[in-house]
């Protein structure tokens, strides 16, 4: 039933030790740095922001493939983090993910639909010929044809291999999809199926997405909600309506403004981030966006903004934008 509640995230958190030479001490990496949202079946939300904002280390957490350093993460009010390994294995079958390679995500020497069938394999007591006709059933359900059964993946085309990558990940009915950048491979017109696919999916199986991805144009179209990540936090979070209308952070406005428009009369303004994304082991005091902000103000060199809720928007800015 689309709008239950089926994945929540509570102040999630993962840190990483990294060598810093012989004679020093380790320094501490936080890829993700305090991320709270909830996803709702039948429903999509984005997650935006610049390569090393923490996107990927999300979808690592959410598909359990790592555990968090600390924070709650449930699916359906089970807490993954305090679940014991046989509650977690079961968990796992109900998120897949789908990542941005579809072919470095597939094993070369092996037939797609030996593929598609190894999930059965390892999580149920299905027969051959019951897994078989499972895969069958689910490469026509993406568009393949059944003759492509027995082909191998570097017989395929880009936006076949991700169909198949997307069967693949539905083969154990799935209640949440990770889709890890799963177009920017892609050639745009490629790019409409998999996501005009994408979407009927959703439709047809009431499927919760959690779509990574640095493309706003790709996510106008399939998003319901946008979080925006920055060096490992979110910083502003809300309806996809209400973030490309009316988009309080400056760093958000500054993202929106390098999204193409298809209106040539349409005047734009760019706005250009000046300096370099500062460095997650040493991020700057105060607003982490300060060094690159236009609307930098001497309170925002001290102290970090908390996340607040504006309107229908949550941002962490001290100056945001009316």
């Amino acid at each position: 039933m689309s709008g239950e509640t089926i994945l929540q995230a509570s102040d999630l958190k993962r840190f990483y030790e990294v060598s810093r030479g012989t004679f020093k001490a380790k320094a501490v990496l936080k890829a993700l740095n305090g991320a709270s949202f909830t996803l709702e079946k039948g429903k999509t939300l984005a997650v935006v922001g610049e390569s090393g904002c923490g996107k990927s280390t999300l979808a690592r957490l959410v598909t359990m493939i790592e555990p968090p350093t600390s924070g709650a993460l449930k699916i359906r009010d089970i807490d993954i983090v305090a679940s014991d390994r046989a509650t977690r294995r079961k968990l796992k079958s109900k998120v897949q993910i789908v990542f941005q390679d579809p072919y470095g995500s597939l094993n070369p020497r092996q037939k797609i639909g030996h593929a598609l069938e190894e999930p059965l394999l390892v999580n149920t007591t299905m027969t051959k010929n019951e897994r078989r006709k499972a895969a069958m059933e689910l490469m026509d359900f993406v568009g393949l044809r059944p003759e492509l059964y027995d082909r191998y993946p570097h017989m395929f085309s880009g936006g076949q291999r991700q169909r198949i990558a997307v069967a693949r990940a539905l083969m154990l009915n799935p209640e949440i999809l990770v889709l890890d950048e799963p177009v920017s491979a892609l050639d745009v017109s490629i790019q409409a199926q998999i996501l005009n696919l994408l979407a009927d999916l959703q439709q047809r199986l009431d499927l919760a997405y959690l779509f990574i991805s640095h493309d706003l144009s790709v996510v106008k179209h399939i998003a319901d909600e946008i979080m925006v990540m920055y060096l490992g936090m979110v910083i502003e979070k809300g309806s996809c309506d209400t973030i490309f209308n009316h988009p309080r952070h400056p760093y958000t406005r500054a993202l929106l403004s390098a999204t193409p428009i298809a209106d040539p009369l349409r005047e734009k303004q760019r706005i250009v981030l000046h300096g370099e994304l500062p460095s997650p082991i040493d991020p700057p005091p105060g607003c982490f966006f300060n060094p690159r902000c236009s609307e930098v103000t001497e309170k925002c060199l001290k102290v970090f903004p908390e996340i607040r809720t504006l309107d229908e928007t949550e941002v962490a800015c001290h100056n945001p934008i009316d």
